[in-house]
């Protein structure tokens, strides 16, 4: 599989300067997108040239058309009224992508996000989640689309306050946060407490597992025993709760192994493995490949 391309917002502002027909409805800087349009056909193009490596966050609504990507090695379906988030760093590669794709999207830089929201990181954007996505209804496409039309409105103007620019971004940021839990929410309710237990630890894993391979982390972070723990998880899932650890710590591998030129000593390093032969044998016995055969395959 080819290693991705790094596909910045000062790339896309670059790919998009000479066209001007796509810049009208789209403010672009060097730490930010404010786009009205989403998917214009020099932008599909580019999205469609193979797996890109996007470093900055960002949020799509989806208005019309739609498309097929497969996300941080995951296939996603996008249609008219989902919402995606993407965390930073994400690896998305576009299957297909429907001719009358439109939307409206946020893209921003680390630096700007954490100035936008200070101290207060809602939870959606707090690190436990790589991406996601959401099936919206009319009204919350509409809410969402009157703040974004604000802030492009505002970005766009001549001499625009930076202090209105951070709170509306802040503001756009924190109604995702506001549909996702509401969403979060709505799949717990009709859960037991041990399905909600269940939950709480894949999220964990996800947040966690790049650094923790261990249950007892997890199980400390629930209050629970590593037994209690370990017996929940096999009676939810029907899978041990060290399966569930050490999948999403092999999705993570493949992915850094597919999309990184980083040899198998430093992935080890960065997965906290103490050696790299210890790494190269837990890779195989979860895939039947070393590293190296799963870089070349």
């Amino acid at each position: 599989m080819p290693q991705p391309q790094t596909f910045t917002l000062a790339e896309l502002k670059q790919l998009l300067d000479g066209h001007n027909e796509h810049l009208a409805n789209n403010y672009i800087s060097q730490n930010l997108i404010v786009a009205r349009h989403v998917v214009p056909q020099v932008v599909s193009d580019r999205l469609a040239q193979g797996p890109l490596l996007m470093p900055e966050m960002r949020v799509l609504v989806v208005k019309s058309g739609g498309s097929d990507v497969v996300l941080n090695l995951q296939p996603r379906h996008l249609e008219k009224g989902m919402l995606l988030f993407l965390a930073e760093n994400s690896v998305v590669e576009f299957q297909h992508i429907m001719p009358e794709t439109s939307g409206f999207g946020l893209s921003l830089s680390h630096d700007l996000f954490s100035l936008a929201l200070g101290n207060h990181v809602p939870k959606a954007f707090d690190g436990r989640l790589r991406d996601f996505h959401l099936r919206l209804q009319p009204h919350e496409v509409d809410v969402l689309d009157r703040i974004h039309r604000l802030l492009y409105d505002v970005t766009s103007g001549p001499d625009h306050s930076a202090q209105v620019t951070l709170h509306l971004i802040g503001s756009f940021l924190c109604q995702v946060d506001h549909l996702w839990s509401r969403s979060e929410q709505v799949s717990r309710e009709g859960q037991s407490r041990e399905q909600r237990l269940f939950a709480d630890f894949i999220q964990l894993v996800n947040a966690h597992v790049a650094a923790e391979h261990n249950i007892e982390f997890y199980a400390d972070r629930l209050f629970l025993s590593p037994r209690y723990m370990s017996t929940v998880v096999k009676k939810v899932s029907g899978r041990s709760a060290k399966e569930w650890i050490d999948d999403a710590l092999v999705a993570r591998i493949k992915v850094a192994l597919r999309y990184t030129d980083r040899q198998a000593a430093q992935i080890s390093d960065d997965f906290g493995f103490p050696n790299t032969s210890f790494f190269s044998k837990f890779f195989k016995r979860l895939t039947g490949l070393t590293p190296l055969q799963y870089r070349q395959s």
